[in-house]
């Protein structure tokens, strides 16, 4: 396991927000991530889909993350997502990578897919701006 993942791991397990909602990490190196979703029942709405919530959960997550391996700790400033189809089956992904890096703002886009029978469906685009906060968390910062 990579120092990358190993760090992008520990946050999440100091997130009790994503524990609850059961976010995984695929793959995580600088400036980019993967997050898996493995979806339960209690992540759709009436409708039997992906409720909007969970994918702008993955949406904000995936650009936090992509943006913080480069900056440290950060904040989401901003994020717009386009909803494209319905999430459904047994995932969710979301693939954040950095588009523009400052010394304090990373602007930063996410892919949200769908699996289903093992065929990833596009189901959100997100873009949002991320900011340097200053102080620690509980999970000391890997040099960035």
């Amino acid at each position: 396991m990579t120092e990358q993942l190993e760090y992008g791991r520990k946050i999440l397990d100091a997130q009790p927000f994503s524990k609850l909602v059961g976010v995984e990490i695929d793959s995580f190196e600088r400036g980019r991530i993967t997050l898996r979703l493995p979806l339960r029942p209690d992540h759709m709405q009436h409708l039997g889909i992906v409720h909007g919530g969970v994918t702008a959960t993955l949406a904000d997550m995936a650009i936090a993350f992509a943006g913080g391996s480069r900056l440290g700790n950060v904040v989401t400033l901003e994020f717009k997502l386009n909803l494209i189809r319905p999430g459904r089956g047994e995932a969710m992904l979301a693939r954040g990578e950095v588009l523009s890096l400052g010394r304090r703002q990373a602007v930063c886009r996410a892919e949200i897919y769908s699996v289903e029978d093992g065929e990833e469906k596009l189901c959100a685009a997100a873009q949002g701006t991320m900011a340097k906060v200053e102080g620690s968390g509980p999970v000391p910062r890997i040099e960035t």
